[in-house]
């Protein structure tokens, strides 16, 4: 059970690692005007709007610019996850052993 809990702590960690790049890469896709029919950015939006759209409807703000924030609340809530969650995993794991 221990080695299963540090697999997990793991994998989420590379998880939310890999889901902080998608969604900064697609906050700075969206400077540019991409093209909705690229492959990339069909992509980037099926994989990241599931994880923005609750925090736009949750937290509709938005600038006057109209700059979204919902990317930054997200990071938050990634590091969140990475600071405290996963080393909870790891040190649960550790005193099952």
């Amino acid at each position: 059970m221990a080695n299963f809990l540090i697999v997990l702590a793991r994998f989420l960690s590379l998880a939310l690692y890999l889901l902080w790049w998608l969604i900064l890469i697609r906050a700075l896709i969206s400077w540019v005007n991409p093209d909705p029919y690229n492959l990339i950015v069909q992509f980037l939006y099926r994989v990241t709007e599931p994880i923005l759209s609750p925090i736009r409807k949750v937290l509709p703000l938005r600038l006057s610019t109209g700059i979204d924030i919902s990317p930054l609340i997200a990071f938050l809530a990634i590091f969140i996850l990475r600071s405290f969650f996963v080393p909870l995993l790891v040190d649960l794991a550790y005193r099952i052993i």
